[in-house]
């Protein structure tokens, strides 16, 4: 089953995920591509659940991370990245960026229930 894999987008404009992922080196963002490419085919065996947050872990380098979450059964929004030493830290953003992420779509679908 293919998944659609979008990369999440503030209010402000601001893109959390592009942000970590344009800060990484060539390699790095090579082995980054590839487990977004992945996800998008549907293999989420490398995805650990922590609650509403997963962790994709890369087995590679410092232990990348990809932190994202699931908005239905057909779409992964990516909230961010960083590596096991940023773990904790990292897990803990991941899950305020969706819970605005999730008050965000709720006040859309509000306003445009009122048209």
């Amino acid at each position: 089953m293919l998944l659609a894999v979008v990369e999440y987008i503030r209010e402000d404009g601001s893109n959390p995920y592009r942000t970590w992922f344009d800060s990484l080196d060539p390699q790095a963002a090579a082995k980054v591509a590839t487990a977004v490419l992945r996800l998008e085919m549907g293999n989420t065996s490398r995805v650990k659940w922590i609650g509403t947050i997963g962790e994709c872990r890369i087995d590679w380098g410092p232990g990348y991370r990809i932190y994202l979450a699931r908005d239905g059964n057909a779409l992964i929004v990516l909230l961010g990245g960083g590596t096991k030493r940023r773990q904790q830290g990292d897990i803990r953003r991941a899950e305020a960026l969706f819970s605005e992420y999730k008050a965000r779509k709720a006040a859309i679908a509000r306003t445009e229930s009122k048209r």
